[in-house]
């Protein structure tokens, strides 16, 4: 996995992986037990871990199989080896929940001290596999003779949603914290409208979360994800009151080059080996927001920067 040594010479303050950390993809438990092993015992992963805090969600793959949600039969004993393996501390929250391991972290700014306390990332982590409803599928003939072609995904929009009720709850309170960054942590897209792949937008979710970020006034929303295995910029700003971006990085070891579309995608795609970045510089009266994706050297292949200002209409 080379692209950790570039990953390694950033001066970063945290770590997020996304999902789809191992392909365990099994209904054996020392199998996918085995599986995190081998991540674990990788040198370059083993660096990370002792450089940086490492925070970590799942995707179908490392939850249990492709594309599973609530129906996964082991999903119980799927959660206790994943928060193992992330060294999940025994009495945090996201061991007691019975819907997931849905959880959140703060990344503070500690380098001016004279700064707001307020001057901080919270790390928003949702489980969108524990509780996730049923996906619909277009069939098997309207795959291959529609969406195949077009690079698109089976599914089409579904009814229900990938978090439970007590989790929206959660998140709802998340949103309303003070930090003036909340970065949400996605293992599926949120920005993409039907690609046909899993995404938020496959069921009403996107649309709920917008609401509660207009209901809230909630400032300072930025949303990255993974899934995909190509990397892109997307930017929404329909009917809201200011953008939302989402920075897709995937993956660091796959690859897909068969693209999907995405009409809110602002930077063109990647299909090489990606990895993401966020920055922000406190120091500014009106804080800088640098952004996007690097490559396997750890040279920039997309980016955008613009002002927490730009995400503070309230």
């Amino acid at each position: 996995m080379p692209i950790f040594d570039a990953i390694l010479n950033e001066p970063a303050d945290g770590f997020i992986f996304l999902g789809d950390n191992i392909y365990g993809d099994t209904e054996d438990m020392e199998e996918l037990s085995a599986k995190y092993q081998k991540l674990g015992n990788n040198p370059g992963f083993k660096a990370l871990r002792s450089k940086v805090p490492v925070y970590a969600t799942w995707d179908d793959h490392d939850f249990g199989e492709n594309d599973a949600g609530k129906s996964y039969p082991f999903k119980q004993q799927s959660k206790a080896i994943m928060l193992d393996f992330w060294g999940v501390p025994k009495d945090s929250p996201r061991r007691k929940r019975q819907d997931g391991i849905y959880g959140s972290y703060v990344i503070q700014n500690d380098e001016n001290h004279k700064s707001s306390s307020n001057d901080a990332i919270r790390v928003i982590l949702p489980d969108l596999r524990y509780m996730r409803d049923d996906l619909e599928s277009v069939g098997v003939l309207g795959y291959y003779t529609n969406r195949k072609f077009k690079d698109m995904g089976p599914y089409k929009p579904s009814k229900g949603s990938m978090l439970s009720q007590q989790q929206w709850q959660w998140l709802e309170l998340e949103l309303q914290q003070p930090e003036r960054i909340k970065i949400i942590g996605s293992s599926l897209q949120l920005i993409a409208d039907f690609t046909g792949w899993e995404s938020w937008a496959n069921f009403d979710d996107r649309q709920r979360l917008f609401n509660l970020i207009k209901k809230h006034r909630v400032n300072g929303v930025f949303i990255i994800s993974g899934d995909t295995h190509w990397g892109e910029i997307s930017k929404f700003d329909e009917g809201m009151d200011y953008p939302v971006w989402d920075v897709t990085s995937s993956g660091l070891t796959e690859e897909w080059k068969q693209v999907s579309p995405n009409k809110h995608r602002t930077s063109g795609s990647t299909a090489e080996v990606n990895y993401g970045f966020f920055t922000v510089n406190w120091d500014e009266a009106d804080p800088s927001i640098h952004f996007g994706l690097k490559d396997v050297k750890g040279d920039v292949v997309m980016e955008q920067k613009i002002t927490l200002s730009s995400l503070s209409p309230y």
